[in-house]
């Protein structure tokens, strides 16, 4: 196996536990909410898809390819759907303003993250 291949299996299996890990925390994370003179500041969500962007960079700046931060991205989006499709009363996340934001966010969040860490691709061989 040559070095790239190497690094790219070592990129997919780091991001596999690294997305899960984001998943289950942000899906803890997705509904707190903070009360300013009644009006109720969910913060938890935004705080949620920091922690995935901020482990997508890490994922891509660590391993200098676009390939674990999108194999994190993926493998989040797929638990998090996965915890709110769970039924009725057993859904982790609820359809409303802080579970959309939380499911649709993190594929935005994704999308943007590939796109910031283009700059830590390895150059190519030549």
């Amino acid at each position: 196996m040559n070095r790239g291949a190497t690094g790219t299996a070592r990129g997919i299996a780091a991001a596999v536990p690294v997305a899960l890990f984001a998943a289950l925390a942000g899906t803890a994370l997705h509904r707190q909410v903070l009360p300013i003179d009644g009006v109720d500041v969910y913060w938890g969500a935004a705080a949620a898809l920091l922690l995935l962007a901020s482990l997508q960079l890490l994922l891509g700046a660590w391993s200098r390819s676009l390939l674990p931060t999108a194999v994190a991205g993926i493998v989040c989006y797929a638990a998090v759907g996965a915890l709110s499709s769970a039924g009725t009363n057993k859904a982790l996340i609820v359809a409303d303003a802080p579970g959309n934001v939380w499911v649709y966010g993190s594929a935005v969040v994704t999308l943007v993250m590939l796109l910031w860490c283009r700059r830590y691709r390895r150059p190519p061989r030549g």
